[in-house]
C-alpha cells in the first residue's frame, strides 16, 4: 500500500471498531486530522495485527516529517512528541488513558496521538479502571515517539488561581516520582513539561520554581533534565530562572 491507501486503512479500520460513519477525507493532512479524532475517541479494545502495522507505518512517516530534535542543555521551546530522550513527562488527567476530545491541544492529546494506540491500551492495562492519584506517576514505553518511555503524572488542578501549601507539595510529588520512575528504569534523560500549567491553571512562574527547585533538591546527578515549553511565557520564566542568557 501507498501511504494515502495506508491511513484510509487505518481511518476505515477505527471508524468501524468506533462505530462512526463519516465521509472519507481528501487530502493527507485531512486524512491524518480525521486518523487523530479517531484516535482520541477510540475505546481499548484488541487491535489487529495489520491495523498495528499500517498505524505505524503512518505515525512514523508523520514524525519524520516533523523531525527528531537530539536537545543539548536544560531547556528547549517546542513539540514535545520530537524529543529523542529516555523518558519525557506527559500532564495526563487522573484516568491516565488520554485525551478524549477529538484534536484537543493539550499536551495529554499530542502524546496519545503520536505515540499510536498501542499506549493507551498499555495505560489502560495498568491502572484497570482505576486512576493516578494527584501527585503520582506511572511509566509507560514510548511507542512511535523518539522517547523509550512516557511518564504520565498528574498535577494539581487550581481552581481558584492561588494553590494551596499542599497543591505546592503535589506538583513536586510529581517530579519527584518522574525522577524516581527514570532511575529504576535506567534512563540517562528526561524530558519535563510544564506540569500543571495551562489546563489545570497553576500559576506559571511558581510551578516553573517548584519545578526547578524540587530538580536541584532531588540530589539527581545521574539523569540530564531538560526542561520543555511551548508558550513563550513559559521558555522567558525558565530562562530567567535557569539564569540562561
Amino acid at each position: 500500500m501507498n501511504r494515502i491507501e495506508n491511513i484510509d486503512f487505518c481511518i476505515r479500520y477505527l471508524l468501524e471498531q468506533n462505530g462512526v460513519q463519516t465521509e472519507m477525507s481528501e487530502t493527507l493532512q485531512e486524512k491524518q486530522l480525521l486518523l487523530r479524532a479517531l484516535m482520541n475517541i477510540w475505546e481499548p479494545q484488541p487491535l489487529s495485527e495489520e491495523f498495528l502495522t499500517a498505524q505505524d507505518a503512518e505515525l512514523q512517516m508523520q514524525l519524520q516529517d516533523k523531525g527528531v530534535v537530539e536537545p543539548d542543555g536544560m531547556l528547549w521551546k517546542g513539540d514535545i512528541t520530537r524529543l529523542k530522550v529516555d523518558a519525557i513527562v506527559n500532564a495526563a488527567n487522573s484516568y491516565g488513558l488520554g485525551c478524549w476530545h477529538p484534536l484537543h491541544t493539550c499536551i495529554d492529546n499530542a502524546i496519545h496521538s503520536a505515540a499510536g494506540l498501542q499506549l493507551r491500551q498499555e495505560c489502560n492495562n495498568i491502572l484497570r479502571g482505576g486512576e493516578i492519584a494527584t501527585g503520582d506517576a506511572i511509566i509507560t514505553p514510548g511507542y512511535n515517539l523518539p522517547a523509550k518511555y512516557v511518564i504520565h503524572t498528574v498535577g494539581p488542578i487550581i481552581a481558584t488561581g492561588s494553590p494551596t501549601p499542599e497543591q505546592e507539595q503535589q506538583l513536586a510529588d510529581c517530579y519527584h516520582n518522574c525522577l524516581r520512575l527514570a532511575k529504576e528504569k535506567g534512563c540517562r534523560s528526561i524530558a519535563f513539561c510544564c506540569i500543571s500549567t495551562g489546563e489545570f491553571h497553576f500559576p506559571n512562574r511558581r510551578a516553573a520554581e517548584i519545578a526547578i527547585q524540587t530538580i536541584k533538591q532531588s540530589g539527581n546527578q545521574s539523569i540530564m533534565v531538560l526542561f520543555n515549553v511551548f508558550k513563550d511565557i513559559d521558555y522567558d520564566i525558565f530562562r530567567e530562572l535557569l539564569g540562561e542568557n
